[in-house]
């Protein structure tokens, strides 16, 4: 089988197949319709295609080309003709555009200055061109205010002039108003009907920007949320031997005495009673030398239960607690080192949580462990051959950990695609099909093929995957939402994947990428305000900082296209509609 190496690369691990980072603004009418558009190219080579773009194309002056115009003048004038207002305001400004293109700035803006005088104000397209064509002299001169001012007088003529919309989004940016900027960038998008990749990717990195600045005031106060028993099963099972896992506690002496401490925080533990660790390990904490038995443990537990709660002040209080003490065990150390990693990554501290896998290397050099969750950071870093390497480590020394030995093939998927490794690519495919035979009760096996096969629009195959996945985890809302996003690439079903999310979410109400997809999906449908009300409860339970900034700016997105709609009164179902039939080629 021939497999396709312009497939949709898959992102993070735990969100394999879902969206990755798309041009937000466009997704109403740009990202789904490639989820459902089998065979398209990919967003990788269309970022290469077009970077660099946008900061050298600059908006252009409007009016007909100046040689022309002058030329009608000089006739005119040895004819002896007067020129009409319009005429000759018309002149005026193809003198000025003359001036722009020779870097006159300061006399184009004298002679736009003689055409807005001379017009007629009823000739309002002119008009606009005008206070456009002196904008662009103004932003030359990077004097802002004057840009902003004669690109809001352009659009009092033309309330529907892209150009002029785009324009003052620059200036915008120049001054820091980001908000105003993305309304601009966003009415630029949707009067092109997104066909415009100068406009787009610029929108993307306002978005980006709008989203970060959200996502940093937004995890100052971030109101700490238990994730599901789902995610925090799944979180658990990437570990090969954690201590928490494979700690052996004497039964309670007294059957009638209930536990105290750590102990009843691991018995909660055991038994996925998540809200009722964090006291109980507090009370362990607490509690005086002699009757605290299990300090360092209930340190490393508490801190793993605010790690995945975000609460991530208080969890680096108490990994740093462990690493402190030289007299604890090397190995609790170790993973204290190995779960500060993941928090250094969570808050985007990228070199600090690579200096942590380090020290934790050297203190357990034989641990699948070090290996095994310094690779998941060197893949979401897009390190894919060190990250491999990594992997290789963690399945020499734990050749039974199902998890490791899958991530390894995705990592290897993912370098035959850069590659372009036909061999490499069916070398995957072969290896996955011998991990389920070799871990038929692992889910994670039958999910990844059925991702890869999704990747290669092997449609058929992938949903039989699937299904053997859902029977073995029927409720792993992560599994629903990549068949939901199989469904848009395959059938282009919105119904049927929309049944889908909701199924999801009513499987684990704290799934963000459930309600992320849902929302993409709803702007598609131009159900913008429900968009935003599904972004924001992605926020709510997004965990890491780059998600949280990937959800705030899907979310200004949506806000930003019901703002424009809105004041441009256009109907957005038209405007996907018609976009759509353009990325059709209809």
């Amino acid at each position: 089988m021939a497999y396709n190496f312009h497939s949709v690369n898959l992102s993070k691990w735990h969100i394999a197949f879902i969206i990755g980072t798309p041009l937000a603004i466009g997704l109403g009418t740009y990202v789904v319709r490639r989820m459902c558009a089998p065979g398209g190219e990919s967003k990788g080579e269309e970022k290469k295609r077009s970077k660099g773009k946008i900061d050298k194309q600059a908006t252009s002056i409007d009016g007909t080309a100046p040689d022309k115009e002058l030329e009608l003048k000089q006739k005119s004038a040895e004819l002896g003709e007067k020129l009409s207002p319009v005429k000759e305001a018309n002149s005026y400004k193809n003198e000025g555009n003359n001036c722009y293109r020779n870097g006159k700035y300061d006399e184009a803006i004298t002679f736009y200055d003689k055409a807005i005088d001379k017009c007629p104000p009823e000739n309002g397209t002119d008009m606009a061109i005008f206070y456009q064509n002196r904008a662009a002299s103004y932003e030359k001169l990077q004097k802002w205010s004057k840009v902003k001012e004669d690109c809001t007088s352009s659009l009092a003529y033309n309330h529907r002039y892209a150009k002029a919309y785009f324009r003052r989004a620059r200036a915008h940016e120049a001054t820091k108003d980001m908000l105003e900027c993305l309304n601009d960038v966003t009415a630029t998008c949707i009067l092109e009907m997104f066909q415009n990749n100068q406009s787009i990717i610029y929108a993307d990195r306002v978005l980006k920007e709008t989203g970060r600045t959200d996502a940093e005031k937004h995890m100052l106060n971030r109101v700490p949320v238990v994730p599901s028993t789902s995610f925090i099963r799944t979180y658990l099972q990437s570990f090969v031997a954690d201590p928490l896992q494979t700690i052996n506690l004497p039964p309670s002496t007294e059957a009638d005495t209930p536990a105290r401490g750590f102990l009843r925080a691991h018995s909660a533990f055991r038994k996925e009673k998540f809200e009722d660790i964090i006291p109980a390990c507090t009370e362990e904490i607490e509690s005086s030398e002699s009757e605290s038995q299990y300090k360092v443990e209930a340190l490393l537990l508490r801190g793993t239960v605010h790690l995945l709660c975000g609460t991530y002040t208080e969890s680096k209080l108490d990994f740093d607690a462990i690493i402190g003490n030289v007299d604890a065990d090397d190995t609790i150390r170790a993973y204290a080192y190995m779960k500060r990693a993941s928090l250094y990554m969570q808050v985007n501290k990228r070199d600090e949580a690579l200096a942590d896998f380090d020290a934790a290397e050297k203190l357990k050099p034989d641990s699948p462990d070090v290996y095994h969750q310094r690779a998941q950071i060197l893949l979401l870093l897009d390190s894919i051959n060190p990250a491999l390497e990594q992997f290789e480590k963690a399945v020499r020394l734990a050749p039974n950990h199902a998890i490791a030995y899958v991530q390894k093939c995705y990592t290897k998927y993912r370098l035959a695609l850069m590659t372009n490794n036909q061999q490499g690519l069916e070398s995957v495919v072969r290896q996955l099909e011998q991990a389920i035979d070799q871990f038929p009760k692992c889910v994670e096996c039958y999910s990844m093929l059925a991702q890869v096969m999704a990747d290669q629009q092997n449609f058929d195959q992938a949903q039989q995957y699937y299904d053997k996945a859902m029977k073995l985890a029927p409720t792993n809302a992560a599994l629903f939402v990549h068949q939901a996003v199989m469904t848009l690439q395959w059938r282009g079903d919105v119904e049927s994947a929309v049944d889908t999310l909701n199924k999801a979410i009513e499987l684990d109400p704290r799934c963000e990428q459930a309600y992320e997809t849902l929302g993409t999906v709803e702007v598609q449908r131009a159900n913008l305000k429900r968009a935003v009300e599904l972004f924001e409860q992605a926020i709510r339970y997004s965990k890491s900082f780059e998600e949280v900034v990937h959800a705030y700016s899907l979310r200004n997105a949506a806000i930003a296209q019901i703002n424009v709609t809105k004041n441009l009164g256009i109907d957005m179902n038209a405007i996907s509609a018609m976009s759509q039939m353009c990325g059709t080629g209809m």
